[in-house]
């Protein structure tokens, strides 16, 4: 009878635990995760975050800010949905400016949607030595690194021949409709990673134009798509589970 018990405190206490480290712990343990891409100039290393979410709570974007600063990469790039509301937008912006690296960015979904004027987003992109991509695309001083931008479909931008090409879309179903455009790697956000990940399953649930690219490495018909699950968390659903937030970091 002790022995049966002790297992069903034991199985009661699981989904207890899990509640708590997924409401507590999971949605502030930033992971750092180093990717290598075969194929590239070699020597590049640059940062990827996306859907930070800002809501007002400055240690989150803060914590990506300093991170990124201690590793100090090439340059660093964000794939949308930095906010949900306008009124939001200089408070995460003044962070993003302590930036020490060049930041390249694009918007998401919900920057569009709150409404807000993103020209200070962009600007802040240009103090740091980066650029705003929405639907551009630049070259490197050396010419080695093209780095493409999708704002919106149809896209107009071309991969460059003869140098690494780097797409950043907040979309990862956007990867399917390049049109026999193919790039180097491809960096999306937009799913969280499901934000609630079942081992041996994956995510519950997925947002629209994911096209089953919801966490990791794909081949897609543009090429290699990485998906970030992002730093923040979606509305007042500030919960995950098996997906931390990440700052991805690539060789090239």
């Amino acid at each position: 009878m002790r022995r049966r018990r002790f297992l069903a405190h034991a199985l009661w206490m699981l989904p207890v635990a899990a509640a708590a480290e997924g409401a507590w712990i999971e949605p502030s343990w930033l992971s750092v995760r180093e990717v290598r891409m075969p194929g590239g100039p070699g020597h590049l290393r640059f940062a990827h975050f996306t859907d930070v979410h800002f809501k007002g709570d400055p240690e989150p974007l803060a914590r990506v800010v300093d991170r990124i600063n201690r590793i100090r990469p090439d340059f660093a790039c964000f794939t949308g949905d930095l906010i949900e509301k306008a009124r939001d937008l200089p408070a995460a912006v003044e962070i993003l400016r302590g930036l020490r690296v060049p930041l390249y960015a694009v918007p998401g979904n919900h920057d569009l949607w709150c409404g807000a004027r993103l020209e200070p987003l962009a600007e802040c992109c240009r103090f740091t030595g980066g650029e705003w991509l929405a639907d551009r695309q630049v070259s490197t001083a050396d010419g080695a690194l093209e780095l493409l931008g999708i704002e919106r479909f149809p896209m107009r931008l071309r991969p460059r021949d003869g140098a690494f090409n780097l797409l950043l879309a907040h979309y990862p179903s956007w990867a399917n409709r390049l049109q026999g455009r193919r790039c180097d790697l491809i960096l999306a956000g937009h799913t969280h990673g499901g934000q609630v990940r079942l081992p041996f399953y994956g995510s519950l649930i997925t947002p629209s134009q994911t096209d089953g690219y919801d966490l990791g490495h794909f081949d897609t018909p543009g090429g290699p798509l990485y998906v970030n699950p992002g730093i923040g968390t979606l509305g007042r659903f500030e919960f995950r589970f098996n997906c931390r937030p990440e700052l991805t970091v690539f060789h090239v």
